[in-house]
């Protein structure tokens, strides 16, 4: 059967799961190479001590850095951080300190992110590790002590769309503008997907440029970013081979680089896609995102002529600091200045980065021009340490997420822009590129810099054409009914009243509203009365126990609260059912032992025999009759109908039999016994 890429990695990864070729939809269970923890490992060891466990189960697998708020210098922060540290130490476990650098750019200098490996991180920027080969994806923190303590993880193989990249990039168009306009023209499309870049445009790209869309892929959407293995690839690998052997550090085998460059893990030929788009890299000129959102594009000669007045410009942040992105800026800055009343912030994307940047005398450039030096780090692209966004203020950002009240006030707005944007627009004092400063400071006319056939017309003539929209969406292809052996304390099947909420994109806000969400003092059954308040206020008082929900597409976007998926539970519904899952959701769920199947044909079909309901935007559609799940056959029925689903195997099944997944470490670490939920 063939496969695509994450289906391949994800194979050669798997301990647990089905016993033949797998495919998108498939439950197994994963042993990463890697699993990176950052700030956030004082909660990852609270989850593994409350599990029960006391030792790591594979001391090489973990990689903690503190990276986030390394500029809170107060007494509770840094004894975090010598939390973290000794238990790294205790463990022997590699920790990386405070201004070490960022950890997804620790990941991949210090070689722990290598090609056909399955690299997780407790963050959702692990796409970036898709740069190299690899597949990089996110997990939550109950899923990183679960690896701690067992090796593995569970995980669900997502559709893959395949990105096709033609042609070259113009001079001045950077690897940001490419994932900024794939932001921008579609929307929807990668949500929840697994993305394979290809095609000779792809090839062209630096490493850097790869990092960045890969990096990006994650405001995309996507759940993967990965590229394919060539000789740009293995060139940065044994780059950082060499480094780290001077440092008398062997990560990266001779042989695996011989393997890599003679038998790369690729895709097969037909392999089935869900959709494929295709890019052309000759028509991306520089845009921006924003504000205050990825999905919304201006190119540079649309907003340029806005003049949009800046007072905070950032070059920082895991997707947009590394030397080229430096020099990149430095060279659009060199002999200029900062523009009065706008503070540049500057922080390289690790340690390392900035002592080549010092060497090459970028960095004295960017210091030169007006730039604030801030640690290597995270800081104002969480909004944490220096440099926040004011109420009132309008950034310019080479970061990766420009989310109303992210990068500081709610009140202020924010620009997504590569580092040449971003130099550009500190001088300027507004958001612009450098060709708008190169014509207005006298210098020599941009177009005679360079030939016909590589002269970026579209950027420098201020062109605010978008390039051409092509997407490819195939035929989908139900789960085949499969049959399944059903565990002891597992239902064979479910049979309830069905609940049907139509509505797209039903967010967590909704599900389980933010004046519940923190307080203290709410038991299951306050929980069960006030689920779906948000939603539809009647929810709680017109369904009961045993109803299943069917949900529309997207269902439990937003937040990552557990609570949007305990109340339902506490209500007493034994599943949910629904076009499609937003996967923090999704783990959430199975982390807590409930189930979730997704079956786009029965979502559209009840949205057919409800028509006039939808139409009348109903919150909460109750037809009165029964739908059945049976898990041993992988078959919904209802009205006479059979729909599939992907089959719930004994992943999926031993989670929510042990109520899950914390539960379910306790029993494999022999602390608990097995019990049904």
């Amino acid at each position: 059967m063939p496969q695509t890429v994450v289906e391949k990695i994800a194979q050669a990864h798997m301990t647990e799961g089905p016993d033949r070729p797998l495919r998108a939809g498939d439950f197994l269970s994963i042993r990463p190479f890697h699993v990176m923890t950052h700030d956030n490992t004082s909660a990852v060891m609270k989850k593994f001590k409350a599990i029960g466990a006391s030792k790591v189960f594979d001391p090489a697998q973990p990689v903690i850095t503190a990276d986030h708020d390394i500029q809170n210098r107060e007494e509770s922060n840094l004894a975090k951080y010598r939390s973290m540290e000794a238990f790294a130490r205790a463990q022997g476990i590699d920790f990386y300190p405070p201004g070490t650098g960022i950890g997804h750019q620790i990941m991949v200098e210090q070689g722990y992110v290598q090609p056909g490996t399955f690299v997780v991180a407790s963050d959702s920027h692990s796409n970036m590790y898709g740069a190299l080969g690899a597949i990089g994806t996110p997990v939550v923190r109950t899923d990183a002590a679960a690896i701690w303590a067992t090796g593995e993880f569970w995980w669900q193989i997502p559709r893959t769309v395949q990105v096709v990249l033609e042609g070259r990039l113009a001079p001045g168009t950077t690897g940001k503008d490419v994932i900024i306009t794939l932001c921008g023209l579609y929307n929807d499309e990668v949500l929840n997907a697994a993305v394979e870049f290809t095609g000779s445009g792809g090839a062209s790209l630096t490493m850097d440029a790869r990092l960045s869309i890969a990096n990006m892929s994650t405001e995309w959407g996507a759940l993967v970013g990965w590229f394919p293995v060539d000789e740009i690839t293995l060139a940065y690998l044994e780059a950082r081979d060499c480094e780290l052997r001077v440092q008398r550090i062997t990560r990266i085998p001779d042989e695996k680089l011989q393997e890599w460059r003679t038998n790369p893990t690729a895709p097969d030929q037909d392999a089935v896609y869900a959709g494929r788009i295709v890019l052309n890299l000759a028509e991306v000129t520089p845009h921006v995102s924003g504000p205050d959102t990825v999905q919304v594009m201006q190119s540079i000669a649309e907003i340029a002529k806005k003049k949009v007045a800046i007072q905070k410009a950032y070059l920082v942040s895991c997707v947009n600091s590394r030397l080229e992105d430096l020099e990149a800026a430095a060279k659009v800055l060199r002999g200029k200045k900062v523009a009065s009343g706008v503070t540049f912030y500057l922080a390289a994307a690790s340690r390392a980065v900035q002592e080549a940047a010092e060497k090459r005398g970028v960095w004295q450039a960017l210091l030169d021009a007006g730039a604030q030096p801030l640690p290597s780090g995270c800081g104002p692209c969480i909004g944490l340490g220096a440099g926040l966004l004011e109420a009132g203020e309008v950034g310019i950002s080479a970061t990766n997420r420009n989310f109303k009240g992210r990068m500081g006030s709610r009140d202020a707005q924010c620009y997504l822009g590569s580092p040449m944007v971003v130099a550009a627009s500190a001088v300027a004092g507004y958001i612009c590129g450098p060709a708008e400063r190169l014509a207005e400071t006298g210098d020599v006319p941009v177009e005679r810099r360079f030939s016909a056939a590589s002269k970026p017309s579209a950027y420098l003539v201020q062109s605010g054409l978008q390039p051409a929209k092509h997407f490819e969406l195939f035929a989908a292809t139900s789960a085949p009914a499969e049959k399944v052996a059903i565990l002891p304390g597992f239902p064979q099947k479910v049979t309830g009243r069905l609940i049907f909420l139509p509505q797209d994109n039903l967010n967590t806000d909704g599900i389980f509203g933010k004046d519940y969400t923190y307080r203290e003092d709410m038991t299951p059954e306050m929980m069960a009365h006030v689920v779906m308040e948000n939603y539809d206020p009647q929810f709680a008082a017109n369904t009961h126990a045993g109803d299943v929900v069917v949900g529309g597409f997207n269902f439990g976007t937003g937040s990552s609260r557990e609570q949007a998926v305990t109340a339902l539970k506490y209500k007493g519904i034994p599943l949910v059912i629904a076009g499609s899952f937003s996967q923090t959701y999704l783990r959430n769920a199975f982390n807590n032992g409930f189930l979730c199947i997704e079956t786009p044909e029965l979502v559209n079909r009840l949205r057919a025999r409800f028509a006039q309901a939808v139409a009348r935007k109903e919150k909460t559609i109750i037809p009165g009759d029964d739908i059945e799940v049976d898990f041993a056959a992988s078959t919904i029925r209802y009205a006479g109908e059979a729909f599939t689903f992907p089959a719930l195997g004994t992943v999926p099944q031993s989670l929510v039999i042990a109520g899950g997944v914390e539960n379910l470490v306790s029993v494999k670490l022999g602390l608990i016994g097995v019990r049904a939920t």
